[in-house]
């Protein structure tokens, strides 16, 4: 059985500072043995802790486009952020990978999707997230549980971490998989458990945005 947390960022995003090691020696720590890392417009972090966990680790990307963000799972290479929907949901779907929405219907984050545009490429989604730990309103999952029940997409759920202790925020527990045709049908029997982080966290990441732009000036 897998425990799973399938969005976390690493130093790689813009907004985090979490090194790989450090990552990888708190999900040991939690009995975390499958995560997602979908760094925002890179999957240099991903690949990189794919090549020293000691669990398993789904390349994914956060792209970002003008209606909101994709997450594209099982990826090999980047893929531009900037591009619009269409474009990204084909960028994906050329490397064989599958379209995923984080944190949908937020209506505080102005990188979340909203309904008008989901409601458009609905039969493009291949899973999405019901449960995301950085939400900061209970009713944000709730649609997104929603959508998904009404739409039969598989729910996913990710802590969003952006720091260390916000690993296994939410998980996923789950059978194992053998690809990502595999994937999809056991998420169908995944049980999402956890809970929403402190608030006061998107201050940290937001932080480390400014120092990140102003250490490369």
């Amino acid at each position: 059985m897998l425990k799973a947390d399938l969005h976390i960022h690493t130093q790689y995003s813009m907004d985090c500072s979490s090194p790989p090691d450090k990552i990888i020696r708190r999900c040991e720590q939690l009995g975390i043995n499958c995560i997602a890392v979908a760094d925002h417009g890179t999957v240099q972090g991903a690949l990189e802790m794919q090549k020293i966990a000691p669990f398993r680790v789904i390349v994914a990307e956060e792209i970002l486009t003008p209606h909101g963000e994709i997450m594209g799972m099982f990826l090999r290479e980047t893929i531009p952020s900037g591009i619009s929907v269409p474009e990204a949901i084909r960028a994906i779907r050329e490397q064989g990978g599958l379209v995923n929405i984080p944190h949908p219907f937020d209506t505080v984050r102005a990188s979340a999707m909203k309904r008008k545009t989901l409601e458009e490429i609905v039969n493009d989604i291949d899973l999405i997230e019901v449960f995301n730990s950085r939400n900061i309103l209970k009713r944000h999952s709730r649609e997104a549980l929603a959508f998904a029940q009404k739409h039969h997409i598989p729910g996913s759920a990710g802590s969003d971490a952006h720091g260390i202790p916000e690993i296994g925020n939410a998980v996923l527990e789950m059978p194992e998989f053998s690809g990502k045709d595999d994937f999809l049908e056991v998420l169908k029997r995944a049980r999402v458990s956890g809970q929403r982080s402190n608030p006061m966290i998107h201050f940290n990441s937001s932080w480390e945005k400014i120092r990140k732009h102003f250490k490369k000036r």
